[in-house]
């Protein structure tokens, strides 16, 4: 009986910690969702409510171990960073990867030119120095002079 009790046991914790640990990473469909999710947010209730959301910490587009954030089409700035606030307002066109990538530049014309897609590029993981293999999917807002941006790292 004591047998049957430990090997259930491990059987749950095993299964409960793979499950943890596969929902701690997200996935490249979720970033597309979610940055589809922001820009209909967008559409729905404007630009100026739907920042609000995206930019809450606690809201529906941080999740996992990644975040949506939005960057102005026009001026070139961040308008929604819901991890660094800082950032907004900020124009980052011209910073460049390790390898001289510039990836917020290519953010808006990947947006610009194709509406969507993806960007790989070398960046740290937060709390880290070392730049990692980073893709990010940027999608376009319609009717919009914003995209949203979702990444992982690779």
């Amino acid at each position: 009986m004591k047998m049957k009790i430990c090997i259930l046991i491990l059987t749950l914790v095993f299964f409960t910690t793979g499950n943890v640990v596969a929902k701690g990473k997200a996935s490249k469909n979720e970033c597309i969702k979610k940055c589809k999710q922001a820009a209909n947010l967008v559409i729905k209730k404007g630009l100026k409510s739907a920042l609000k959301v995206i930019n809450n910490k606690k809201g529906p587009f941080v999740w996992k171990d990644t975040y949506v954030f939005s960057v102005h089409l026009e001026n070139k700035t961040v308008v929604a960073h819901p991890i660094k606030p800082q950032l907004i307002g900020k124009n980052l066109l011209f910073i460049k990867d390790i390898k001289g990538k510039m990836f917020f530049s290519e953010f808006v014309n990947v947006a610009q030119k194709k509406g969507s897609g993806w960007v790989d590029y070398m960046w740290p993981k937060p709390g880290e120095r070392k730049p990692v293999a980073k893709i990010t999917y940027v999608y376009k807002v319609k009717g919009y002079p914003v995209l949203m941006a979702a990444g992982i790292y690779k």
